[in-house]
């Protein structure tokens, strides 16, 4: 009992300023205690078709094939590759920090004939080698790549690599979990055929479960495919009948997570996209200005920095790992460590969803001038 309070007052301490999970709204903590129903109710199924419909309206789609995967990013991630890709299919990867990394990790665990398209860490993947790579091998099925990258803090421009990526008849994937809610998707638009996100992020809800959706072209590689997908769990063509009009048992869903989540959307919508997005926007940049001005260097390259995460590079004078971690203790505030070739150089400070407020920020920078002596 006494260790289970303490960790409750621990927890009732923590602000999150990391690349997540972000602090979330008492409304989306209290709508996770709605008494448990079974999976099957009336009253979760509508639940569940809400949720489906708010999910359309945040990635700016029309899908009818969009949902809410069990599990965290990284399974939406996987639904995606298991689902679209069958071994000896040709795909392309673009690579420019972690995230795209994983992604062909993914691919290659899925028999993939992986191709890469690389940019340089904090640099975003330039469409002209998009082109290129497409152009010398021919049958490639579908391109993807990260829209915000987690690891730099780099913001991925898309409709002119969409529009290369349809002109050579391929799929195009997206990477959204720390975009969707953050910025515009903007799926339709952009012609984006597979797009995957995650709760914890902008999103404002805890980790869990993965925002999946499919463009009808995408979902009838799905539907059509010549071999099983790899995984029972993940299978699109199984868990669809499950969120579509049928209603067909697949797996137990995560009833308490997906109150969370349809609470965390409600509230999303009541503030506004449009609104979600300039209040991202004025919090990343507010930040940004403070760090520079105290001398610090941004890793993402200019006209490419995300507002909702940002990377910052200490000089060498500093150890980042103990400012961190007297970050945590003697403040109670959570950013994140630097990822590969940043690990030790950088930290990572994550403005998303209910985490992203004017004041949070003044928060960190009055922390970090008294612990850096500025």
């Amino acid at each position: 009992m006494e260790r289970g309070i303490l960790v409750h007052v621990q927890s009732q301490n923590r602000l999150l300023l990391g690349p997540g999970p972000s602090s979330v709204h008492p409304e989306v903590l209290k709508a996770m205690a709605t008494p448990l129903v079974g999976h099957l109710d009336p009253y979760f199924l509508e639940v569940m078709a809400d949720t489906q419909s708010m999910l359309r309206q945040v990635f700016q789609t029309e899908n009818e094939l969009t949902l809410a995967m069990s599990g965290t990013g990284s399974a939406g991630m996987e639904t995606v590759f298991v689902n679209l890709l069958e071994p000896g299919d040709k795909v392309l990867i673009c690579i420019c920090g972690v995230f795209g990394e994983r992604m062909k990790d993914i691919a290659v665990r899925s028999g993939a004939n992986v191709l890469t398209v690389e940019a340089a860490w904090g640099q975003p993947i330039e469409p002209e080698d998009v082109q290129a790579a497409l152009k010398s091998s021919s049958g490639v099925k579908a391109v993807a790549i990260v829209h915000a990258e987690t690891s730099t803090g780099v913001w991925q421009p898309l409709e002119e690599i969409s529009r290369i990526v349809h002109d050579y008849g391929a799929l195009f994937i997206v990477d959204a979990v720390t975009s969707l809610g953050g910025i515009p998707v903007e799926v339709d638009r952009l012609g984006i055929d597979a797009c995957y996100s995650g709760t914890q992020k902008c999103l404002g809800a805890p980790p869990g479960l993965a925002p999946v959706t499919l463009s009808p072209r995408a979902l009838d590689v799905v539907r059509n495919r010549k071999t099983k997908v790899q995984s029972w769990y993940l299978d699109l063509n199984m868990i669809a009948n499950y969120w579509g009009e049928d209603r067909f048992y697949h797996h137990t869903a995560p009833i308490s997570m997906l109150f969370s989540l349809h609470e965390a959307l409600r509230l999303l919508l009541e503030e506004g996209l449009h609104q979600a997005f300039k209040r991202h926007a004025q919090n990343g940049d507010y930040l940004q200005r403070e760090l520079q001005a105290m001398g610090l260097q941004l890793f993402a390259a200019e006209g490419f920095r995300l507002p909702q995460l940002t990377s910052v590079i200490f000089p060498d004078k500093y150890d980042e790992g103990k400012l961190r971690k007297q970050l945590l203790e003697d403040y109670g505030i959570e950013v994140g460590g630097g990822l590969g070739a940043l690990k030790g150089k950088a930290w990572r400070v994550g403005l998303l969803g209910h985490s992203s407020q004017h004041r949070n920020v003044t928060l960190l920078i009055q922390a970090m001038k008294q612990m850096m002596g500025i």
